[in-house]
């Protein structure tokens, strides 16, 4: 019978975008209703603006993170082709330096060697991707996914601000705002911890300091232009 184990690993590159995405989506969008609801806007253009910020911010985030993981990815490619050409030019180099990571984590020196022999007769640049680049099926960059998780996850983590602000009273607004969001915050990081394996508390704790932050600098400068205008 076939022993079957889950590792949260198996999910880290959708996990992180999406928790990212969320994060910022919650922070940046609540920030910005914070900031031009001190100001002194009216209801109507706090509401545009932050549809404007949510649209915006999931399009930036989709955009940015696609760039920055298909770059992971060429760099993964590039890596490859030169192992790949490296196999065929000096396989006996190529050998020697895989039985030297074996050796390195514990085995001795033949059967590191066997070793070595025996997965690359199998599959010789998985074998290179795997134990010499660090590159495999489970870390590997899916650019296309990442973006698709992040863009998502900031349309719903910004949603969240919006409607409070779209039903909290006017004259209230920007308290509603701030204690809503870090509640929102603190339950996005106690789940994205627990889900990790992390500490709920420790996890909580940092997305709402780094909200709270973000928020009360966006409005002293809301406040500090609305003064001047």
């Amino acid at each position: 019978m076939r022993h079957i184990e889950r590792h949260r690993t198996q999910h880290i590159g959708w996990m992180r975008a999406s928790v990212l995405g969320a994060n910022d989506g919650i922070v940046s969008t609540a920030s910005l209703i914070v900031g031009i609801a001190a100001a002194q806007a009216s209801h109507g253009s706090i509401l545009v603006t932050g549809v404007a910020g949510l649209v915006a911010g999931a399009m930036s985030m989709a955009a940015g993170e696609y760039v920055s993981v298909h770059s992971q990815a060429d760099t993964e490619e590039a890596d490859l082709a030169r192992e790949r050409a490296e196999l065929v030019a000096d396989p006996a180099a190529e050998h020697r330096e895989l039985t030297a990571i074996y050796v390195g984590r514990g085995l001795s020196y033949q059967l590191a060697s066997q070793v070595a022999e025996q997965l690359a007769a199998h599959d010789a640049i998985g074998a290179h991707a795997r134990d010499e680049l660090g590159i495999s099926e489970v870390v590997s960059a899916r650019p296309i996914q990442a973006a698709l998780a992040s863009a998502g996850s900031f349309a719903l983590g910004a949603v969240l601000p919006l409607a409070v602000a779209a039903l909290a009273p006017e004259k209230d607004l920007i308290l509603w705002i701030a204690l809503t969001s870090l509640l929102f915050l603190a339950s996005l990081g106690g789940v994205a911890a627990r889900v990790g394996g992390a500490s709920p508390l420790l996890g909580a704790w940092r997305v709402t300091f780094w909200g709270a932050l973000a928020m009360a600098v966006t409005a002293g400068v809301g406040s500090i232009f609305g003064a001047v205008l």
